[in-house]
């Protein structure tokens, strides 16, 4: 064969090799935009999602029945009971491309801004309160009583569970803790729960980390059930 008809070759293979990437990045690409369309038609959100999927080639991972790693993100979603998170990404691995769709390992994170959480010390306590991050802790300020009330507040997870313990109190310039307090009163202020509901099967509440907008959750688990969609 001589040199020119080999470098036609060449230069063919790469142009039908180039052509299979191009087509399998379009494919990727209807999938990320189905998928971010399902998230924004079935969830109620803020902006607009994303969803990326990672790994090459994407049609044979589709014809293998399973994605390496899918991410996504998007601004902010409505809880079941009303509660607003923000900034909220996810991370799969192992995921499945038929039903019972499944994740072998995933994760959420989300934040609960500060409002959320004075919306909920508001229900659970009946007090008017406003909460602020100051520094690595929350805080909750108002008046009980025409008296001046300032709470540390103590996020923490708990067997799946999001607590927010009430810590040090000045109430009226004293400083006292909520054993201070009658016993009435008292056990309306520990353990005040977060109600995070409405995971994927097998997600867990992990940790909690207090940043400046408010509080930041981590859901984790494996073998992780997915609902389909209509």
């Amino acid at each position: 064969m001589s040199g020119r008809a080999v470098a036609v070759v060449v230069s063919t293979v790469v142009v039908l090799a180039a052509g299979v990437v191009v087509a399998d990045r379009v494919a990727a690409s209807t999938a990320e935009r189905r998928a971010a369309e399902s998230v924004q038609a079935n969830l109620d959100v803020s902006g607009t999602p994303t969803v990326a999927i990672d790994g090459f080639p994407f049609l044979t991972q589709v014809l293998a029945g399973s994605l390496d790693h899918v991410t996504g993100s998007v601004d902010g979603v409505t809880l079941d009971g009303g509660l607003t998170a923000t900034d909220v990404t996810f991370d799969a691995q192992g995921v499945s491309t038929s039903e019972p769709y499944t994740v072998a390992t995933g994760s959420i994170t989300a934040t609960l801004p500060t409002a959320t959480i004075e919306q909920v010390v508001a229900e659970q306590t009946e007090l008017d309160v406003t909460v602020a991050v100051d520094g690595d802790s929350l805080v909750a300020s108002g008046e009980v009583l025409g008296v001046a009330l300032s709470a540390a507040l103590e996020p923490r997870v708990e067997s799946g569970r999001l607590l927010v313990d009430v810590g040090q109190m000045s109430l009226g310039g004293l400083t006292i803790t909520v054993d201070d307090l009658p016993e009435r009163v008292a056990s309306r202020l520990r353990g005040l729960e977060v109600p995070v509901t409405g995971l994927p099967e097998g997600l867990v509440l992990s940790s909690v980390q207090v940043v400046p907008d408010g509080a930041r959750v981590t859901a984790t688990g494996e073998d992780v059930t997915l609902t389909a969609q209509p």
